[in-house]
């Protein structure tokens, strides 16, 4: 049981972090997210590039069976980076986008410390912990999804008119 929910989390995060990440890099549907417009167009490009990877160190190593220590770290990266965007949104005091980020961090904290405890090397949380753990952070991130959906977006200014 706990095999098949961490391989859902991990397609959970996997997919999430693509979407997320692939309009960052194009530049492309940029002005729909949140926070990014005081975000200079480099480091987006490289928050998009870490976005599409993490995906691959997700899933990759686990299928191949190969290098599966990768998994975990990069599951352990993702929560740590995902926890500072949380950072961000509550500066900026947009308190939907910053749970939404808060559980993301969870859930990928969630998968790496799963992970670790079937490889063997790092911490562990009982099954009968950890797989509910789980499933409320989705239904949570399902829930907090839908709030930043039906939410109207900020109105924005417009950038005065060059002569």
């Amino acid at each position: 049981m706990l095999t098949t929910t961490l391989w859902a989390a991990q397609a959970v995060l996997a997919l999430f972090f693509l979407f997320a990440g692939l309009p960052k890099i194009a530049g492309r549907g940029i002005d729909r997210w949140t926070g990014f417009d005081d975000v200079p167009r480099p480091l987006t490009v490289v928050i998009g590039i870490a976005e599409v990877a993490a995906p691959v160190a997700l899933v990759l190593p686990m299928l191949l069976g190969r290098l599966e220590w990768t998994t975990p770290l990069a599951a352990a990266g993702l929560a740590v980076v995902t926890l500072m965007a949380s950072g961000f949104h509550v500066r900026a005091g947009e308190w939907l986008p910053a749970l939404e980020t808060a559980l993301w961090a969870a859930l990928a904290g969630a998968v790496a410390i799963g992970r670790w405890g079937l490889l063997g090397t790092g911490p562990t949380l009982a099954a009968e912990l950890l797989v509910p753990v789980i499933g409320v952070l989705v239904v949570a991130l399902v829930v907090n999804i839908v709030a930043i959906f039906r939410t109207p977006a900020p109105a924005r200014t417009p950038e005065p008119a060059l002569r």
